[in-house]
């Protein structure tokens, strides 16, 4: 299991562990594997509607086995079941495989806040290519998530009814030391400038583009490409100031003698 790296590795052994148990081949996976994967990939809120029901109710070997025992004659059969029932989760983790980019944002925002901030960044990765109106919406979701994450954690006040994303990221600019205006070297107010620009533009584009408002009779579709631009300048942004926070508090952390 351990040197499983990506998410099709994970699916194809979880696969290959369950025709195992279906036809007594004992070089598919164990059940120890079959017992972490099918938890890994239950509590992923992406691929968990990939899980069929049998396999989320059947938790080991023999319940498996006891399912399919009298359902299925031979041993052709089953794996031919098996083969269609996860043929969705196995082509989902194929074609969803991330970039070294990706893969450090989310191992930052798991840490930073796995059901919340991370749970919406893999959405967000998912329908980038075939929901980009929702892509664009949950990436300007992450930064909002994020920016009150941290000013909750540093008892900042704020009006989460009424305040829009630019003056949440500046309050969070502001406590971090990323405005502009506490910098005196001209490069870092230009990049730090640059970083609130970004997070301007994502609101504007979310607006625009997203699915959370409704437009007129000619309304503006967004490409994958804009879906993939806004996705990915979400996650540098929110993996910046996660960083940077995290940073801040282990810096501020006394010395334990």
């Amino acid at each position: 299991m351990s040197e499983l790296q990506t998410d099709y590795e994970k699916a194809d052994l979880l696969q290959k562990a369950i025709i195992g148990f279906v036809t007594k081949d004992e070089d598919g996976g164990t059940d120890q594997d079959y017992a972490s994967l099918r938890r890994y990939f239950l509590d992923n809120p992406v691929t968990k509607p990939l899980i069929p029901n049998w396999v989320r109710v059947n938790r080991n070997a023999n319940q498996i086995w006891q399912f399919m025992q009298p359902k299925f004659a031979t041993y052709a059969e089953r794996r031919q079941f098996v083969w269609s029932e996860l043929n969705s989760l196995v082509e989902h983790c194929e074609s969803n495989e991330t970039f070294p980019a990706e893969q450090n944002v989310s191992h930052i925002l798991k840490k930073f806040d796995e059901t919340g901030v991370n749970a919406a960044w893999q959405i967000s990765l998912q329908r980038k290519t075939n929901d980009p109106e929702g892509a664009i919406t949950i990436a300007r979701t992450i930064l909002e998530s994020v920016c009150k994450h941290i000013l909750d954690d540093l008892q900042v006040s704020y009006d989460p009814k009424k305040i829009e994303l630019p003056q949440l990221y500046k309050k969070v600019a502001t406590e971090l030391n990323l405005s502009p205006s506490q910098h005196t070297e001209e490069v870092f107010k230009q990049i730090l400038g640059g970083c609130s620009s970004i997070v301007n533009g994502l609101g504007v584009l979310r607006n625009r583009l997203g699915d959370a408002h409704g437009q007129g009779s000619k309304p503006v579709r967004p490409a994958a490409r804009h879906a993939e631009l806004a996705v990915n300048l979400a996650g540098t942004m929110a993996l910046f100031i996660v960083e940077t926070y995290l940073n801040m508090k282990k810096s501020n952390e006394p010395d334990i003698k």
